[in-house]
């Protein structure tokens, strides 16, 4: 039994512009290369499984009134996912269409996702929504072929990519 709950409803949304704002996270981690020097760390990317239909996701959801964007990035890795961590930094603003959740704040639907690396240090054994969404540990190649939407699959490649690769140069400097 997990003691988590999952928030649920729209009374708490924070809205801007006709848009509903959304926060969510990349989860990622290290692990050893299969190479045979063994050095070299191969970055993965956790997905999850929509609960409305096929391909996979990055754990995110409605900002709440309550909460700063990045404590309902945090929120949503452990709700969706059942994952904790660091969460590292902002890797932009995306916007996108929501066919399930037009409401009369948003009529037509539209969102501005907020969306975050998150390095992880734990995997849960039980969270709020693991009835409904598996996890998916992917190579960055496997995770943009598996996005289930266009702005999720820019995140990782504008946002996640260009950070990783801008934080690794840093990180050696």
């Amino acid at each position: 039994m997990c003691d988590l709950v999952a928030r649920t409803g729209r009374l708490q949304q924070r809205y801007k512009d006709g848009s509903r704002l959304v926060a969510g996270c990349i989860p990622f981690r290290y692990i050893d290369s299969d190479e045979e020097d063994g050095n070299e760390k191969v970055v993965q990317v956790l997905m999850i499984s929509s609960s409305s239909g096929p391909g996979l996701l990055f754990p995110k959801g409605g900002w709440e009134n309550d909460e700063t964007v990045k404590e309902a990035a945090v929120r949503e890795a452990v709700e969706e996912a059942g994952v904790r961590g660091i969460l590292m930094d902002f890797l932009g603003d995306y916007e996108f269409k929501s066919k399930t959740h037009q409401d009369e704040c948003s009529p037509e639907g539209l969102c501005k996702a907020a969306m975050y690396a998150l390095y992880v240090k734990e995997e849960l054994e039980t969270w709020p929504e693991q009835k409904t969404r598996t996890r998916t540990w992917l190579t960055i190649g496997e995770a943009v072929e598996s996005c289930r939407h266009a702005w999720m699959k820019d995140a990782l490649v504008d946002g996640f990519c260009k950070w990783r690769k801008e934080k690794v140069t840093t990180d050696e400097d």
